[in-house]
């Protein structure tokens, strides 16, 4: 951040923790400036920024001092005795498994991390742009409002013309809700739909968290097997109430549900009066746009569709919707009420603007391109340096599912690699019995450039080698 912002940021932080007493005078802003390397000029703004804000004081011909905060009580000299939370907790979700990614991934050469955004392709000055047409005084006025449970009405017009409509889906207003992304739309629907006993099918390997909401809401999980056309439609189903799918790209695989699957799908749903969650999973920047979701073909009302902006934007927007009957949008409405309220409105209005405009089209095309490109180069490189590695038969995406050898531990693999700069993700998470996927990783490709992925997937190859004990790359 720039300087005068951090020294500003570090003298409050210093008054809120008791580092600086009110009535304490300060440096005086040439023996700071001198000390902390800075120029007096930044020194004296932020002195003069603070003054303003109340923060700091001047007295004439003393200095500058930290002011009376007024009824501040110091910090206590013992920390408060701490409780049995082991006893006192009626729900554990930290100690569910989870997908786990470094928070250091980018200093890493070969970040093979899955959904991260890839700042040469996120289109920020459009973003920067909007976001300050976002700030214009008739938008203000309705986002810097309590709506309680509205949404931007301009998102979802954006949302009902330029994004489902792509995908053959054609809501109307109401049966449309703003979501803080997919896994919000799953929590939301779990707090609906599981009853506690009741049946949810997840597919297995399948998305960690779909697994972990339902089992906090009391359900029983059956775990989906699946084949190369994804859940397999056999006695796994049998009982089975509501069914969480990714026919799009499965999570993990990518492998995409042709149309007779979808289709099975639905007549299976038709004659068990079941429900689906269809996770609209990395679909629109993907090969298998040309498939409708299952919500186009839907004809009972039996689908609810998820679909989320972190994949095409970025994940710290925490954008995405779900589309579903008015009544059971309206309740939904009513529990994200009683959660947050609404979905911040001052981002909702920018991704308007970026859909209205045509951006989100454009940024699409980019992507998919990008993506393309980076599948191809990686699917080459693992067939030449990875032969012995399994792969499953996706087309394509922004990663790639591959299977360890069976003389190759996957955990020491990982760790192997990391030596050498080369980030993937452990597949194990992905898995309902625990150990049952310590062979298998994700290959992310949204975060790495092409001009990369040879020289990481070589890597990679060379720390198989190593772990196998052999002089060369697995054969």
């Amino acid at each position: 951040m720039p300087r005068q912002m951090a020294l500003r940021q570090a003298v409050v932080a210093a008054i809120n923790a008791g580092r600086l007493a009110p009535g304490q005078r300060l440096p005086a802003s040439r023996s700071l400036a001198r000390e902390l390397g800075l120029a007096r000029n930044t020194v004296v703004a932020a002195y003069e920024a603070l003054v303003e804000r109340g923060v700091l004081a001047v007295e004439p011909r003393q200095g500058v001092f930290v002011a009376s905060l007024g009824g501040m009580a110091p910090p206590p000299a013992t920390p408060p005795a701490g409780l049995d939370w082991d006893a006192r907790l009626a729900r554990r979700p930290n100690r569910q498994r989870n997908i786990i990614k470094p928070t250091d991934w980018q200093r890493y050469p070969f970040p093979f991390v899955y959904g991260q955004v890839d700042p040469e392709l996120f289109p920020l000055a459009t973003w920067r742009a909007l976001s300050r047409d976002a700030l214009g005084r008739a938008a203000v006025n309705h986002w810097a409002a309590d709506h309680a449970t509205a949404d931007d009405p301009q998102l979802i017009d954006a949302i009902c013309r330029h994004v489902l409509p792509r995908r053959g889906v054609h809501p109307r207003p109401g049966e449309v809700l703003v979501t803080l992304g997919t896994q919000h739309g799953l929590f939301l629907l779990a707090s609906l739909l599981a009853r506690p006993g009741g049946l949810v099918g997840i597919e297995d390997p399948g998305y960690p968290d779909a697994r972990n909401i339902a089992e906090l809401h009391g359900a029983t999980i059956r775990p989906l097997t699946l084949d190369e056309h994804g859940v397999r439609l056999d006695a796994q189903m049998q009982g089975v109430g509501l069914a969480i799918v990714t026919p799009g790209h499965h999570c993990p695989t990518m492998i995409t549900m042709p149309l007779s699957r979808r289709e099975a799908l639905l007549d299976w749903a038709g004659r068990e009066d079941a429900l689906l969650v269809e996770d609209d999973y990395e679909t629109e920047a993907g090969p298998s746009i040309a498939l409708p979701p299952l919500m186009a073909l839907d004809r009972g009302g039996r689908v609810i569709l998820l679909g989320s902006f972190s994949k095409i934007l970025a994940p710290g927007l925490r954008l995405g919707f779900m589309v579903g009957p008015a009544p059971l949008i309206a309740e939904a409405r009513a529990l994200r009420r009683l959660m947050h309220r609404s979905v911040p409105l001052n981002n909702q209005r920018t991704a308007a603007l970026f859909l209205a405009e045509g951006h989100y089209q454009a940024l699409l095309r980019k992507l998919s391109e990008a993506l393309r490109n980076r599948w191809d180069v990686a699917a080459r490189e693992v067939a030449r340096h990875l032969p012995g590695f399994q792969r499953s038969p996706s087309t394509g995406g922004s990663s790639l599912w591959l299977c360890c050898p069976a003389d190759i531990d996957g955990p020491a693999l990982f760790a192997a690699a990391r030596t050498r700069g080369v980030l993937v993700e452990p597949g194990e998470a992905f898995f309902a019995t625990p150990g049952a996927g310590r062979q298998h990783f994700r290959l992310g490709l949204s975060s790495i450039p092409a001009t990369r992925i040879a020289a990481g997937i070589a890597a990679l190859a060379a720390a198989a080698a190593e772990v196998a004990g052999r002089p060369g790359p697995i054969d």
